[in-house]
């Protein structure tokens, strides 16, 4: 699962990784969602995930991935329940500038003690921020993985979801051991 705010990558994440073409279900912004959505630090986006993003990566020959983004936008959240059953563990995408847009994918994930990792988009515009600052900032557990990433690109976007197991990996040893 790929979580996060409004206009944190999603989308270009699903996009940038998927060994297939991804399902996306984007729709034009219209004046009808002015009030609605919340586009402080992305005036500039025009479309927008209204279900999910669907798409899969093969890590090896026995290790399939797929991925399911999330919509950003608060009127769509109740679509992410039925993103939760089954799903193994998440990433939750933070776009520094904005690290209000994605409070709500990590109290989620959470309150539905889903395993994640946090994955700070870098954009062309954001500052350096230390990792440690940014886990400060989000109130996110030593144990839980932080790392920056450009979902732009395959290389990183597949690095993410490399932690993500690693994470998932490291639970479950824990997990035996207790």
């Amino acid at each position: 699962m790929i979580a996060g705010g409004f206009g944190t990558g999603k989308t270009t994440m699903v996009r940038s990784v998927s060994d297939i073409r991804p399902l996306t279900t984007e729709e034009t912004l219209t004046e009808a969602s002015a009030g609605v959505d919340r586009v402080i630090g992305v005036a500039d986006k025009t479309q927008t995930t209204v279900s999910l993003d669907f798409g899969k990566i093969a890590l090896n020959d026995s290790l399939v991935l797929y991925l399911f983004g999330t919509p950003g936008q608060e009127r769509f959240w109740f679509l992410w329940n039925g993103l939760f059953k089954g799903a193994l563990g998440a990433i939750v995408l933070v776009d520094t500038r904005r690290l209000e847009s994605s409070f709500r994918a990590i109290e989620e994930m959470e309150r539905q003690e889903v395993p994640f990792v946090v994955a700070l988009n870098v954009f062309p515009d954001s500052r350096d921020h230390p990792v440690e600052e940014i886990r400060d900032a989000l109130d996110i557990p030593e144990h839980t993985p932080v790392v920056a990433f450009d979902a732009r690109d395959r290389a990183s976007s597949r690095d993410v979801l490399v932690a993500l197991i690693h994470h998932l990996k490291e639970r479950s040893a824990a997990a035996l051991e207790a």
